[in-house]
């Protein structure tokens, strides 16, 4: 706990400006467990003085230097690889499997994608007597949310110095411990003093000061819709690069020649993971309208098999939501969604009833979810599903695409060719086909509302970079 109140500037850990605590909430118990230092105006000056005193140097480095450095930051992620699921699994009420195999994974597998993309990556190319040379961009700033700490912590550190850029990263303050033992990762692995750079604090204190920093050349930030609005136009008046990840409300298209049982079996599963809380779950279930209550049996039955209880115990399908503010939205459109008609299949309102604290959600199935219902339009970011009818494939398509975001969505058919035809139709950043792996090397962002920008591999490598033109550079 020895840095729970400290800020990584500089190569440091230090002490903050100004000293002023903010409990972290343990969500199984709602009780507090420890408490961070929250920064300020003065903490953000220093750390982005810090990176940019760093980036006339680390932006010369050699690929082969900044691939070596990533190798020893993944080795020692590697050696704290408990900590840190320990860590995710305390701070957002992840089940300690979930924290294993999914969170604290994610960190690794996108750190070894960033290794690889790096290997083959190309920052220079000869057209005619002009070389086009790839740059890094500078200080980013880099805001990252609670629901998946370090898959996005690591999607933006990782890329950003395989780039050659130096960093200011501010964790949530909801979910910040996993970013403190990341810090101590960078630490331990040698990190030159100033490329990275950690400072804890609320996104109005620190987030909005470091989006319109005049020293800061680009934000990447992922969060909800509302907040990324907030950032753009923070960081608007000193025409910053800014590169978001946003909300999303994806559809899960279950064609009539896909296998059903499974389909909607597994769609039930990607819409809880995470207890709901993942900004690319496919929330939006559209069935066959003459299949719709066989696929209610089914969703019923799966979501009740969703063991909800302690994080800690290593058979707990579904931990608590983060906080009391999230579990009181969820609460509100589960009730919403009663009070406009859909058909309440299992779940509903309040905890499960063998837990009497702790912000656990019962998982819960809608039907009969017509286009407009407040539960089919809004992020619900809980273990929410709301199948919707759909008449024909054309009125699936219109249905899926009918939202202001379009991160994701998803299509299911024994067809591969039918499903890559509706899968080109859709309006999102990544579309997956008959629920595949994860692949760490596919650009991941979202269309309209859902953001802009890429993360995953190259793409994000490409995302930290400027692109010169030397015209008479010769032959």
């Amino acid at each position: 706990m020895s840095n729970h109140q400290k800020f990584y500037i500089d190569g440091k850990w230090v002490d903050p400006a100004a000293p002023k605590l903010l409990d972290v909430i343990d969500p199984s118990t709602e009780e507090a467990y420890t408490q961070i230092s929250v920064g300020a105006k003065a903490d953000v000056d220093r750390a982005v003085a810090a990176a940019k005193a760093a980036f006339p140097t680390f932006s010369l480095t050699t690929k082969e230097e900044r691939l070596a450095l990533l190798r020893r930051i993944l080795e020692v992620y590697n050696e704290r690889y408990e900590d840190i699921a320990q860590a995710v699994s305390y701070e957002n009420g992840s089940p300690i499997s979930w924290a294993r195999d999914a969170q604290a994974w994610a960190g690794r597998a996108h750190m070894e994608s960033t290794i690889k993309a790096l290997e083959d990556y190309e920052f220079s190319e000869r057209r005619g007597t002009t070389m086009v040379v790839k740059e890094p961009i500078g200080v980013c700033a880099l805001i990252t949310p609670w629901n998946w700490p370090l898959n996005q912590i690591v999607c933006k550190v990782a890329p950003a110095i395989a780039a050659g850029c130096t960093m200011v990263l501010k964790p949530s303050e909801v979910a910040p411990i996993s970013g403190i033992v990341f810090s101590e990762v960078m630490d331990a692995a040698g990190v030159p003093k100033g490329v990275y750079n950690m400072v804890n604090g609320t996104g109005s204190d620190v987030g909005q000061v470091m989006a319109g920093h005049p020293d800061v050349d680009m934000v990447s930030f992922t969060g909800s819709t509302r907040a990324g609005i907030i950032v753009a136009k923070t960081a608007a008046d000193t025409v910053k690069r800014v590169a978001q990840e946003l909300g999303g409300k994806s559809a899960n298209i279950i064609l009539p020649d896909a296998d059903f049982e499974r389909a909607v079996r597994k769609g039930v599963e990607g819409c809880f993971g995470n207890s709901g809380q993942s900004c690319d779950a496919p929330t939006r279930m559209l069935v066959p309208a003459a299949r719709h209550d066989e696929a209610l049996e089914i969703a019923k039955k799966s979501a009740e098999s969703h063991k909800v209880g302690d994080p800690r115990s290593e058979d707990t399908k579904l931990g608590p939501v983060v906080s009391e503010i999230q579990f009181n939205k969820i609460q509100g459109l589960i009730e919403k969604g009663i009070a406009e008609g859909a058909t309440l299949v299992t779940g509903g309102p309040g905890r499960p009833e063998h837990l009497n604290r702790g912000y656990y959600v019962r998982p819960t199935v809608f039907g009969h979810v017509k286009p407009g219902m407040t539960i089919e339009k809004e992020e619900i970011f809980g273990p929410v599903l709301s199948v919707v009818s759909y008449e024909d494939e054309d009125d699936a398509v219109k249905i899926a695409n009918d939202t202001v975001y379009g991160l994701a969505a998803y299509v299911q058919s024994k067809n591969i060719e039918h499903a890559r035809a509706v899968a080109l139709r859709l309006r999102a950043g990544q579309v997956s086909i008959n629920y595949p792996e994860w692949d760490t090397f596919a650009p991941f962002g979202g269309y309209k509302q859902s953001g802009n920008g890429r993360e995953y591999a190259d793409w994000a490598i490409h995302d930290f970079l400027e692109i010169k033109g030397i015209i008479g550079y010769g032959e």
